[in-house]
């Protein structure tokens, strides 16, 4: 039997077909920044940011899935579903739900108004305490975000090459800061079709010849269905349970449209097109894409499993961490097929490169329109907004490099880091939701229920990640076991395979307060809806706006009708839009 190293040093087999497919990629993206940039020479704001609102369709669609589809999202959702089963995959229909809910009801405002960064909508609607709030907000979760995105799929590139993550990091950090801040939203957008095709044909690459290997996709499913991996959605109604049906369904929702519909990373692509029209064709070509992302990412969780269902690799530790599940599996089964791994990789990559320029280019928007341009007496020539601009993503992607040491070497910052998104996205939504279907909030009522908002989601997510951390909060996996590997293995690690669960147990798991235990769908329902309730309950101290004197632009179509407006013509934007607009029943089906 062979020892564990033995078979670490085998599978570590990237080859110079690999590299070449790898470098490919990263070469391919810097031409088509230099083209953006200097053949095409977008050098204004608005096609620096927008693409001069006359972006595509098609190409936008797929900048939205590669921008959504993170490595995290590649390299997590087939280890949740080896470890967990497809419970987690039922938040697709959350998915569909999201693309009506935004194409009715937020989609329509923010495509009407000509505006750059979403979070100018809280000045005109609420003041610009609001503008500011959300700005902070959105600026905080990308500076947490951004490392961790480009910090899994470096591991994943350490598992099957060995270099090191601090190596390849600035590297991949340095193009893609160079193409974002040479070509702008065109590149980038362009860069993401590549990388969305990329991203599609590495997953189905892998399923294709994973089910091959094991003799076909039945017995992958028939494997499935013997260890309960294959179930129906839970219909409990215990928040505390991880994933339910119903938090899956409406915290889906919820979760998806706050991402979707009202962060200045996605809306920023819906804006750049043309006409409200083409912007729903996006959302429902996005939709689409989404889901089959997802479906082959569940698809290639149960094939890891079919195939390493006597021997678990997250057990014996061949797989040194849960992110390297997936490539650990590419290595074994694409290996002798040259390049093919490379390929693969490069498709991680493609998706944390995808996600790393889109928050580049939303914060070089946000910080331009949000913490400049107010503040300056004289209106900024196009020279200094050009450099404005560049200057942020690389300020940004130099900061990134530098938190990737802070990810790597303390253990539950990756945790707390991303509980920090659900701080942040929960009260936005909240307050977006406000602005767009309750007139009568004023923004005293706003900035106070955001405030507490963030101060609750702030309590409730990081005891929550804390308990979790020590151990007080423990979640079931799915059978998993280790009777035939064909290496040997250290026996203790067996101890590392309860660190997982479905439900919650542990001696002390009783004591903890039970607001730390509900699921963590649950967490931007929760935080958009404190902040709600707490913006309603102050308006007994701050009072109300008269609803009929808000401008109707504001509000979505489907509140309009319920409300008397005076004659107001727009005083900060410029919108065409009659005062009749289209109604609910009027609105484009997606």
């Amino acid at each position: 039997m062979n020892n564990i190293d033995d078979v670490l040093g085998v599978l570590q087999r990237f080859a110079w077909p690999d590299y070449v497919a790898f470098v490919a990629m990263f070469l391919l993206c810097i031409g088509i920044g230099i083209y953006f940039g200097f053949m095409n020479k977008s050098v204004s704001e608005d096609d620096y940011m927008l693409g001069g609102r006359k972006m595509l369709v098609v190409p936008v669609a797929f900048s939205l899935v590669a921008s959504f589809i993170s490595g995290i999202t590649l390299l997590g959702l087939p280890t949740e579903v080896y470890s967990y089963g497809i419970q987690y995959l039922y938040v697709s229909l959350g998915v569909i739900g999201m693309g009506i809910v935004m194409g009715v009801f937020y989609l329509p405002v923010f495509h009407d108004l000509n505006i750059t960064s979403t979070y100018e909508y809280l000045e005109v609607r609420f003041d610009r305490r609001l503008r500011l709030f959300g700005s902070i907000m959105f600026a905080i979760m990308n500076v947490a975000y951004l490392p961790i995105v480009i910090y899994v799929p470096a591991l994943a590139f350490n598992q099957v090459t060995g270099v090191g993550v601090h190596t390849i990091t600035p590297i991949v950090c340095i193009i893609c800061v160079f193409y974002t801040s040479m070509g702008g939203l065109k590149a980038v957008v362009w860069t993401d079709v590549v990388q969305a095709v990329s991203m599609l044909g590495a997953l189905a690459l892998v399923a294709i010849k994973g089910s091959l290997d094991i003799g076909g996709a039945s017995v992958v499913l028939e494997r499935a269905w013997h260890s309960n991996r294959l179930e129906a959605p839970d219909l409990s109604i215990d928040p505390t349970v991880r994933h339910t049906f119903w938090c899956l369904f409406f915290g889906g929702i919820v979760y998806w449209t706050q991402t979707n519909a009202v962060s200045q990373n996605m809306i920023q692509r819906y804006l750049s097109l043309p006409t409200l029209a083409d912007a729903r064709k996006a959302l429902v070509i996005f939709c689409t894409g989404v889901l089959i992302l997802m479906a082959l990412c569940g698809y290639n969780g149960l094939l890891i499993y079919a195939t390493y269902q006597n021997c678990d690799p997250l057990t014996t530790k061949l797989a040194k961490a849960r992110d390297q599940l997936l490539p650990l599996f590419v290595m074994d089964t694409l290996g002798e097929l040259p390049g093919m791994t490379g390929l693969f990789i490069s498709g991680v990559f493609s998706a944390a490169l995808s996600s790393l320029s889109t928050c580049l280019n939303s914060m070089s928007a946000v910080v331009l329109e949000d913490f400049v341009k107010p503040y300056v007496k004289k209106p900024l020539t196009n020279r200094a907004t050009n450099w404005i601009m560049r200057l942020v993503v690389v300020g940004i992607g130099v900061l990134c490099v530098a938190l990737v040491y802070v990810v790597e070497h303390m253990g539950t910052v990756l945790q707390l880091t991303m509980s920090l998104e659900s701080i942040t996205n929960g009260p936005l939504f909240g307050i977006f939701t406000m602005g767009l279907i309750m007139p009568w909030i004023n923004g005293n009522s706003a900035i106070l229920g955001g405030c507490v908002g963030v101060v609750v989601m702030s309590w409730v997510s990081l005891n929550a990640q804390w308990a979790i951390a020590s151990g007080a909060i423990r979640y079931q996996t799915k059978p998993l076991n280790v009777e035939q590997c064909s290496y040997s293995f250290d026996a203790a690690a067996l101890v590392s395979s309860a660190t997982n669960a479905t439900h919650m147990n542990g001696p002390s798991a009783e004591d903890i307060f039970p607001l730390y235990r509900i699921s963590y769908m649950w967490y931007t329902t929760l935080g958009a809806s404190v902040t709600i309730i707490i913006a309603l309950l102050s308006t007994l101290v701050f009072g109300t706006n008269n609803p009929n004197k808000v401008d109707p632009v504001l509000l979505t179509p489907c509140i309009r009708k319920y409300f008397k407006f005076d004659s107001l013509k727009p005083t900060v934007y410029k919108v065409e839009i009659p005062l009749q607009h289209k109604l609910c029943s009027d609105e484009v089906a997606l």
